[in-house]
């Protein structure tokens, strides 16, 4: 097969099986086709024997092939790194070394996507005593890549510090729900609500949600809450069941839910409540790299946070908001607001982080 425009996305997990990464690059791959005639195939890290997905080759483990015949059939490298989703200690050896000879061999560029970088945790943590590691890993890729993606600033200024000459792209990620055209928002109702996201996301913001339930305003007193995506478990259920003890409040789950579902059910929505960061540090502008976040900004969907920050800026250019919910406070548009806010998150979106914009970013950078 020969190269030409065809590049190798390296991914931890199958693409398609609800995992973030791996939609996030089963999205790219349909843009770069679509878009800019740029062909993918998938080097997936963990073992499968699915050999295709969605009309794309997936190949299964680093010791597939060798580097001289992955460089052979594919012009490019993009790397998706979350270093805990290569190894389950967050030190992915294999993935360097591997790298490392694959870049070696290559003749056209090499992206790296860093979903995330290194990890910090207390002493009585791994992540504490294998931190130098994790860094010496991330920074060995870095040094592999011709160019870094990267969704929030945090992540930015770490590699900067490191490669100060590197040329980084601000990427906010890609909705996973769909990216819908622009439709009448003034029609939904203010009084319907909607969480989404992973298991654990979705389980720890439907605990926060019982608790601020009461402190609503009043127009937006929730009427109907959609829990969209993640799978079922026993927290996740008893919670539900909870709320739905509330009177004139009906509630839904669509779990392990399609695409197309769940741009459906995400397009009736007004609010989306995200407690992004539960009880861990809370990291300014990191909501870029949630998906979660995306996915109610492209269906123009007010994302409401548990916490306050700062305006989230991408290319000089702001955010509506932030909606907060607090213990302290609430900070939502009023009624009179709430269609044009909406209108402006779905502009923003399809401004920043579209995947037309991401497949453009990176057909830029395998030029």
């Amino acid at each position: 097969m020969p190269s030409g425009d065809r590049v190798l996305q390296i991914v931890p997990h199958l693409p398609g099986t609800f995992d973030g990464v791996g939609d996030y690059a089963l999205n790219l791959a349909r843009g770069l086709s679509d878009e800019h005639g740029i062909a993918t195939t998938f080097l997936v890290a963990a073992q499968t024997a699915i050999d295709s997905r969605d009309g794309f080759p997936v190949v299964s483990g680093f010791d597939a092939k060798s580097p001289a015949e992955f460089a052979r059939d594919h012009r490019h490298v993009i790397l998706h790194y979350v270093n805990y989703g290569y190894q389950s200690r967050g030190v992915p050896f294999s993935l360097r070394r591997f790298a490392q000879g694959l870049r070696r061999e290559l003749s056209g560029h090499w992206a790296t996507t860093f979903h995330e970088l290194y990890a910090s945790g207390p002493p009585w943590k791994s992540a504490f005593w294998l931190r130098p590691f994790q860094v010496g890993i991330a920074r060995s890729l870095i040094d592999v890549s011709d160019a870094c993606v990267v969704s929030n600033l945090p992540i930015e200024k770490e590699i900067h510090a490191y490669a100060p000459e590197k040329r980084i792209h601000l990427l906010p990620v890609m909705s996973n729900f769909g990216e819908p055209d622009f439709a009448a928002l003034d029609a939904t109702s203010p009084r319907r609500w909607v969480i989404c996201g992973g298991t654990a996301l979705i389980e720890r913001s439907l605990m926060l949600f019982e608790k601020r339930f009461g402190q609503i305003p009043d127009p937006f007193t929730p009427e109907h809450l959609d829990v969209v995506g993640g799978r079922v478990n026993a927290p996740i259920t008893a919670a539900l069941d909870r709320l739905k003890q509330h009177a004139g409040l009906s509630v839904h789950h669509y779990p392990e839910v399609s695409v197309d579902l769940a741009s459906e059910v995400l397009r009736r929505s007004s609010f989306g409540w995200i407690d992004y960061f539960g009880s861990g540090r809370m990291w300014p502008g990191m909501l870029l790299k949630s998906t979660a976040f995306a996915a109610l900004c492209a269906h123009g969907v007010v994302p409401v946070l548990s916490h306050s920050e700062e305006p989230i800026v991408v290319d000089g250019d702001p955010a509506p908001g932030p909606y907060f919910l607090t213990s302290q406070a609430a900070q939502l548009p009023t009624l009179d607001e709430l269609a044009p806010v909406r209108r402006r998150y779905y502009g923003w979106y399809q401004a920043h982080a579209h995947s037309r914009r991401a497949a453009g970013l990176y057909a830029e950078i395998l030029k």
